[in-house]
């Protein structure tokens, strides 16, 4: 039956960098086997224009029926509200799709500069589905609202079956690793729901006892990960926190554009890159397509895991390994990154690598 993908676009440079990372796919596909099928579907501004909708109940079932999603950037801060079509198009499938996991590596790169004191290779593992997000916090309604036209208030939901299971994910991840994790919180100052979500992870770490276990306040973390980033493994944390600290992490590591991201639940996993839509480069050959390529690398090496197929974990590393030795050139990166390449050139960097590192 083959694996299906559903590949959506997205908006800004979404597009160009959807269009190599399946480049990038297909060459490790056709090398390896694999089976993929792609199934492109149109998201974002360009839907709306034609639909009404940026995110037609259509893709959201063929996202729920498909084996795994790669999304672009989208540029859901332009959306109209969502009574008028503009349905944030991560935030929407992450809650359909339950994909509670975002798991988010940064690690140093032989050859690239990193902007902290220490090397880093560490995951962050955060909460996607509940914390502070007004689009997906509420059964119905904004958990953000004004009653007056001079006081605006947000809600923060903290489930302990959200915090529970995030924390096993951290600490499955960690067993893999190198068997770390710390929690990072604001306990000192959110006592009820920061205590909540503790308390669930305490619950877990007292059900890995072969995993070391420590906490940081989420601010002293902030200064922790520019002074000593090389002392920490998988870090689990709520959702904002997650976001604030892996965009931190991930540009003290090189940059945003070499930030890989999925989002995986029980049943579904996506790939999305870490950063934006980046409308301004759009159309102009210069975006950095690293970050949503590594993402679909975690998305096989997810599936892979999955099927127990040990091809697509093969082909998760021979990406992870060509993109490594491409960024290693300095006159085979990007311009961001100081090289000369623009986005397809690059792209063709990669998929030579690839061809010659696919081997089962």
């Amino acid at each position: 039956m083959g694996i299906r993908i559903a590949v959506l676009s997205g908006d800004g440079i979404g597009p160009e960098i959807t269009a190599s990372t399946v480049q990038v796919l297909q060459t490790v596909n056709e090398a390896l086997s694999l089976g993929l099928i792609f199934e492109a579907h149109e998201v974002g501004l360009a839907r709306l224009k034609r639909d009404g909708t940026t995110l037609p109940p259509t893709v959201i079932d063929a996202c729920r029926s498909a084996d795994g999603i790669v999304l672009g950037p989208v540029s859901h801060a332009d959306y109209p509200p969502r009574d008028q079509g503009g349905i944030n198009v991560s935030g929407e499938l992450r809650i359909q799709l339950d994909l509670y996991a975002n798991l988010r590596p940064s690690r140093s790169r032989d050859g690239l500069p990193h902007w902290g004191r220490t090397p880093m290779d560490l995951v962050i593992v955060r909460e996607n589905t509940e914390g502070f997000y007004a689009d997906r916090n509420m059964f119905s309604g904004s958990g953000e609202f004004m009653p007056t036209p001079d006081l605006a208030l947000s809600l923060r939901k903290i489930t302990a079956a959200g915090s529970s299971r995030i924390a096993r994910a951290a600490f499955d991840l960690a067993g893999v690793r190198r068997r770390t994790v710390t929690a990072v919180h604001k306990a000192n100052v959110l006592k009820v729901s920061e205590g909540l979500f503790l308390r669930e992870v305490r619950a877990v770490a007292a059900q890995h006892p072969r995993v070391a276990y420590d906490e940081q306040l989420v601010d002293s973390m902030a200064a922790l990960l520019v002074r000593d980033a090389a002392r920490f493994d998988v870090i689990v944390t709520t959702n904002m926190f997650g976001d604030i600290l892996s965009d931190e992490a991930t540009e003290l590591s090189g940059g945003l554009g070499l930030g890989a991201s999925i989002n995986a639940g029980d049943a579904h996993g996506m790939a999305q890159a870490q950063h934006g839509s980046a409308p301004d480069l759009a159309g102009r050959d210069r975006a950095n397509p690293t970050s949503l390529i590594l993402s679909a690398a975690m998305l096989l090496d997810w599936l892979g895991r999955r099927r127990d197929d040990r091809a697509l974990a093969v082909a998760a590393r021979a990406i992870e390994t060509s993109v490594d030795v491409v960024l290693n050139d300095p006159a085979r990166r990007t311009a961001d990154l100081g090289g000369p390449l623009g986005t397809q050139a690059f792209t063709s960097e990669v998929c030579k690598e690839v061809a010659g590192h696919a081997v089962r």
